[in-house]
């Protein structure tokens, strides 16, 4: 499988995790900066690079289960890393419009 289709595999599985206290994928939440795919010996390999919407979010480890279980489960990545960045901070301002106006942001 070739790298551009294995990333949009694993960006659809991301958008099927949720922030439990808000009702947006953590995807269109803006909280994912990166997501790195490498294949070593016929395995995938990914580091998700991101951020949460506060140091002190209290779902920091459901959403990192989260992940790891649905980028092995449903894209058969063997090697799983979240790598959690604070610079740039996260902001309303990663969320498009629409979704500001949703939320009740804009």
């Amino acid at each position: 499988m070739e790298l551009v289709t294995k990333r949009k595999q694993i960006v659809t599985s991301l958008r099927e995790v949720f922030d439990p206290e808000l009702p947006v994928n953590i995807w269109d939440l803006g909280l994912i900066y990166g997501v790195n795919l490498s294949l070593v010996e016929d395995n995938w390999q990914a580091t998700i690079v991101m951020t949460f919407t506060s140091p002190n979010c209290p779902s920091t480890e459901q959403i990192i289960g989260d992940i790891k279980s649905k980028l092995k489960t449903q894209n058969q990545i063997e090697d799983c890393k979240i790598e959690i960045v604070w610079d740039p901070p996260w902001s309303s301002n990663n969320l498009d419009e629409a979704m500001q106006l949703e939320l009740g942001l804009f």
